[in-house]
């Protein structure tokens, strides 16, 4: 090739670039999507965890739906107070007192009260325990495994197994649900940061057959009923479930349990 048609081919192939440069800023600058400043201003409030506990995909999804109304100032769960007072001056709201919540892991069933069929060498996984012999050693099979995959979900550090069951730090937990998601027997719900009375057991088993397995397990006896002045416990398929919006959290349900499975 010539030296004249290498110039010619670099002056086409130049010339070719130039336009889709230029093409491309009138594109960019035209139909370019403006961004709401408060979407931005909220994002800088949000922790950036991206946990997930908001139910959107992490922080600037949230902060996106705010904006439309499609989420609630207060969905964040990691954020506290603070940040939901910010973000509704931003949003030009008014401030909503909600109570904090906190996981809560319904199992009280310890190395120590809690029966073992066998010992278990395996992988300590707890999602994999319904593949192995009779879904775990441990006797009861709807208490906690203790293999530690809510510790695992957990991003704040908040979660921890104690004589072989999941504990929760409630100053630590931020509320997001993962270690709610991750637990395979669905034993961890939130709570209301306030609540003192809960019932730390989520066997359905008649009380014969708790009693078997567990030294601390519920029995469905209904003197936790009995006592209650608020009619906010009752017992349903077995368990003792309280509702706390009722509760006055006086302790006598907790008084009275024979089994002492209200903490």
């Amino acid at each position: 090739m010539s030296i004249m048609g290498i110039v010619i081919a670099a002056i086409i192939v130049g010339g070719i670039g130039l336009f889709i440069g230029v093409f491309l800023g009138i594109a960019e600058k035209k139909f370019a999507v403006k961004t709401d400043e408060r979407e931005l201003a909220i994002l800088e409030l949000l922790p950036a965890n991206n946990c997930g506990g908001c139910g959107y995909a992490g922080c600037a999804a949230l902060a996106a739906a705010i904006i439309t109304e499609e989420a609630e100032t207060n969905a964040c769960p990691v954020g506290g107070a603070s940040v939901i007072a910010s973000i509704n001056a931003i949003m030009g709201k008014e401030t909503q007192e909600k109570e904090r919540e906190v996981a809560f892991v319904k199992c009280g069933g310890t190395t120590e009260k809690a029966k073992q069929e066998y010992a278990y060498y395996g992988t300590k996984n707890c999602a994999m325990m319904k593949f192995v012999q009779m879904e775990g050693p441990k006797g009861c099979k709807h208490g906690c495994h203790g293999y530690g995959s809510c510790v695992d979900a957990c991003q704040f550090g908040a979660i921890h197994i104690v004589e072989g069951v999941a504990v929760v730090d409630a100053v630590q937990c931020k509320g997001c649900k993962m270690c709610v998601q991750a637990c395979p027997r669905n034993l961890i719900e939130l709570v209301p940061h306030s609540q003192k009375q809960l019932v730390n057991c989520a066997s359905k088993d008649k009380g014969k057959d708790v009693m078997q397995v567990c030294e601390v397990g519920c029995i469905g006896c209904k003197l936790c009923e009995k006592v209650c002045t608020v009619e906010a416990i009752k017992v349903v398929d077995n368990i003792a479930k309280i509702t706390y919006e009722t509760c006055t959290n006086c302790g006598a349900c907790k008084e009275k349990c024979p089994k002492k499975c209200i903490r």
